[in-house]
């Protein structure tokens, strides 16, 4: 098997979280509209930009990216000449640090995704376009709907080698897309905060009527905490606390309960735990895989390269 060397691993790591980071900024996950309303998509951070011009995508199901239009967010002029079928239906408008998309009156087949984009420049190679993570406009009569919320223990501890997990539950909302995010608050009290990002690795699962996140937690820490999982949709931010303090796992773990040591969760939700402890190892094991891929095929790419060049040199002093 091939492995990469530590300092190679960190550079592949340290390029992703770089990468992560160049995103332009799209407050709004979903908007919900009714046939003939107005509807408007923000984008914000473009200080990132290295050009002036501005690029609106729109994205349906089972089709490509279209680009809409550009607008120069120097002097606010707006260039269609992309050949958009519906381009007569957009407007563009600078807005400070940003730019806003408009629609006047949203017809059904307006539904889509809708990403914002902007050149940026890299000394070291071509420039490249950043995009924002997207708005979905659903033209539709449903309502809008908040998410119900609930929080979980979601594996052994014993089985993430001294790591606590917690399970977040959002389900029967209109629209289906939620954001989460997660809060810790210390037993003796003060102030929540927010759970900084390297303390654990989030999973997410989506299922018909329902999205699920699964945040491990490192155990290193000897203070115990209340954490509270918030789930972001059009409809408002909704808040679910876990039931019971979380501990922080101790260098011999005891044993796993059984679900008789439960009896604040009925059997419907321990069939449900049961489920995505299953589907928590699954998704384990297929991210492990996929990072083994990556890896390999990141040392091919680097021992091909490298092949080539001896191959040039050669060729050079033959």
């Amino acid at each position: 098997m091939l492995f990469l060397p530590a300092a190679a691993l960190c550079c592949l790591c340290s390029a992703l979280v770089t990468m992560a980071a160049e995103q332009l900024i799209q407050d709004d996950l979903t908007l919900t509209r009714r046939v003939g309303e107005s509807a408007s998509f923000s984008c914000g951070g473009t200080e990132q930009c290295s050009s002036s011009y501005l690029l609106w995508y729109q994205k349906k199901e089972n089709e490509t990216f279209k680009v809409i239009l550009d607008i120069d967010r120097t002097n606010g002029v707006i260039d269609k000449t992309y050949d958009h079928p519906q381009k007569d239906d957009f407007s563009a408008e600078n807005k400070q640090n940003g730019c806003e998309l408009k629609i006047e009156k949203v017809k059904r087949d307006h539904s889509a995704t809708y990403y914002c984009a902007c050149w940026k420049e890299d000394p070291h190679r071509y420039d490249y376009l950043i995009f924002g993570s997207g708005t979905k406009l659903s033209v539709t009569d449903e309502q809008v709907v908040k998410p119900v919320v609930s929080v979980y223990p979601a594996a052994s501890r014993a089985h993430l080698e001294g790591n606590s997990s917690l399970l977040c539950v959002a389900s029967a909302m209109f629209p289906p897309l939620v954001q989460f995010s997660w809060k810790r608050q210390k037993k003796n009290g003060g102030e929540a905060e927010e759970l900084p990002p390297a303390e654990g690795e989030q999973l997410e699962l989506r299922e018909a009527g329902r999205t699920i996140a699964i945040r491990m937690v490192d155990g290193s820490h000897s203070d115990t905490y209340k954490y509270s999982c918030w789930v972001k949709h059009e409809g408002g931010t909704v808040e679910a606390r876990t039931q019971q303090e979380l501990p922080a796992p101790a260098a011999s773990c005891p044993p796993e309960r059984e679900p008789a040591d439960l009896p604040a969760l009925q059997p419907a939700d321990l069939s449900f735990q049961s489920q995505c402890r299953v589907k928590l190892l699954c998704l384990l094991y297929t991210v492990l895989i996929v990072k083994s891929l990556v890896y390999c095929c990141g040392l091919s790419l680097l021992m091909m390269l490298t092949n080539k060049g001896a191959s040039t040199n050669c060729t050079h002093a033959d």
